[in-house]
């Protein structure tokens, strides 16, 4: 626009001061200034561009191949074509990289009409999460460098990173009480693979409930008595609170909470028990825009923020799986947690508050935390006062929090307690526990 305006100025001037040769360039100006921006609309406006990639979920090690089709429909040739295939900036974070890129997503090209251009790219995936592949940025403009266009092309693909399962040596977390059957004092269900007795036949009773042998030797019908089901398992509490995880410690630190976390529920899920999950993390999904892409940007800063997740959310609402038994209780697990992120919003007490009336009795509660403020330390002591069973594993903490996290956590009669230092001693963290032959003395090893 100021190119435009430059030239009517300087065309107003030559008109008063009657200089010809003046008015004949700026007329000259004015149509090339035209002729450059209706070529570079023309160029832009004639790109269609097409994404594949195959595979949208992955593990911790994997390369996901990525293909961008970019095409030139029109006419007349492009003499210059940059185009990027948008990533998440903290996926590629120098010092901490969670996606590392083999190949080309960005590229410099110029395209005949009805050429194509094909950009190829590997994702390694170093860590968990949930990311933004595209859209597609382009940029084109005339040859003199008046005007450049940019459009974004392609809706965008979302790859999510499973986090890493570590098998788990003799999983025999207890809470005052083994984590195995634990006997429901009321009988809801009953096992039908464990007999109790046999009674005297009742009216109603289904004939594969019949004990033939006490009927045969009695002489009159005798109906078996099943010993009440048994419930077992846990419910995770993550917590994900971001005062809890300083930037000193990151991003190693809340990973091996949620390896922890995955690993533990593959373990109860792997001995056929029940298994739930309630954290306070953000669910990266949450972030993306909605808006649709089709935008007409007119910087390549405005492009890129066009096409980029939201970086703030405002949930106040928990992250839950229900606690239950079942083939897709571990998948769901892991793909929350592939997706979970920290977040300030509700804090570990606020956690519990929200959840413990969905909290199944009968399913020991397994609480990973960074820390343990006095807040958590009372939700949890309230858990355990209301009846529930309660383990805690904490992550990474040097020795004076941890001191005084065990405090805290055995003033409130919590005994379980396990201290992970780094992955090495995942396989070995339901070997280790506290010492409880007295309430106040402890083992950190």
């Amino acid at each position: 626009m100021k190119w435009f305006l430059g030239a009517l100025l300087l065309l107003l001037a030559a008109l008063l001061l009657e200089s010809s040769l003046l008015a004949y360039a700026m007329y000259v100006l004015l149509a090339l200034l035209l002729l450059s921006r209706w070529l570079a609309r023309s160029w832009i406006g004639s790109l269609q561009a097409r994404r594949t990639c195959k595979q949208l979920t992955a593990d911790i090690g994997e390369r996901v191949p990525v293909e961008v089709t970019i095409t030139n429909h029109g006419a007349l040739p492009i003499p210059w074509l940059l185009a990027e295939d948008l990533l998440p900036q903290y996926a590629l974070d120098k010092r901490f990289p969670r996606l590392k890129i083999k190949g080309k997503r960005l590229q410099i090209a110029m395209l005949r009409p009805g050429a194509t251009l094909v950009m190829k790219y590997q994702l390694e995936c170093r860590m968990r999460g949930y990311f933004q592949i595209g859209p597609l940025t382009l940029e084109s403009g005339d040859l003199f460098g008046l005007h450049r266009r940019f459009r974004v092309l392609t809706e965008p693909t979302f790859l999510l990173v499973y986090p890493r399962i570590v098998p788990l040596l003799g999983y025999d977390i207890a809470s005052r009480r083994p984590i195995g059957d634990v006997r429901l004092t009321h009988r809801l269900y009953e096992d039908p693979t464990r007999i109790a007795g046999v009674r005297p036949y009742e009216a109603g009773d289904p004939l594969n409930r019949v004990h033939w042998r006490a009927t045969a030797r009695t002489g009159t019908l005798h109906s078996k008595v099943y010993e009440p089901s048994t419930l077992s398992g846990a419910t995770v509490l993550l917590d994900f609170h971001q005062a809890g995880y300083h930037q000193q410690g990151e991003p190693f630190r809340s990973e091996l909470a949620v390896t922890t976390t995955v690993s533990l529920a593959n373990a109860i899920y792997e001995m056929g028990q029940q298994i739930g999950l309630a954290t306070n993390g953000r669910d990266a999904a949450d972030r993306i825009k909605t808006e649709g892409w089709e935008h007409d940007p007119h910087t390549r800063q405005a492009a890129r923020a066009t096409a980029a997740m939201r970086e703030n959310n405002e949930r106040l609402q928990p992250l839950l799986v229900p606690t239950r038994r079942g083939v897709e209780q571990l998948q769901r697990i892991r793909e929350t947690l592939a997706r979970v992120e920290l977040t300030d919003g509700l804090s570990f007490a606020d956690l519990v508050s929200e959840t413990i009336s969905r909290l199944p009795r009968d399913a020991t509660i397994l609480a990973v935390l960074p820390e343990v403020p006095i807040e958590t330390a009372i939700a949890l002591g309230n858990l355990r006062r209301a009846g529930l069973a309660v383990a805690v594993v904490l992550i990474l903490l040097d020795d004076a929090p941890l001191e005084r996290a065990y405090g805290r956590l055995v003033a409130e009669g919590i005994r379980d307690i396990r201290h992970l230092k780094n992955e090495e001693e995942l396989p070995e963290l339901c070997r280790r526990q506290v010492d409880r032959s007295s309430p106040y003395t402890f083992i950190v090893s």
